[in-house]
């Protein structure tokens, strides 16, 4: 799904007044969450899954196509759960 596609869809279940009113709520609740994801926050919608920023260890990988080892940075990475309700509602 496209992000057209995806504020068409808002827009038709939230009862905005128009599309571009459904997109500004919908990029304002995207970096809202990017926000608090920024500064180390989770963020938790309970029952539909939980946001939260992690920890990868630097670690050293092979190059598949040469067999040289190449070192990786330690990096943060963005983990979701799904929540129960969630995956029940796809598992239908």
């Amino acid at each position: 799904m496209t992000k057209k596609e995806f504020v068409n869809l808002y827009f038709e279940k939230g009862g905005f007044e128009t599309k571009t009113d459904a997109e500004k709520k919908a990029m304002a609740f995207l970096a809202t969450v990017e926000e608090a994801l920024v500064n180390g926050d989770g963020v938790t919608f309970t029952g539909w899954g939980k946001f939260e920023v992690s920890e990868r260890a630097a670690r050293v990988c092979k190059n598949p196509r040469t067999g040289e080892a190449v070192n990786v940075e330690a990096k943060k990475v963005i983990k979701f759960k799904a929540g129960k309700m969630l995956e029940e509602s796809v598992n239908r």
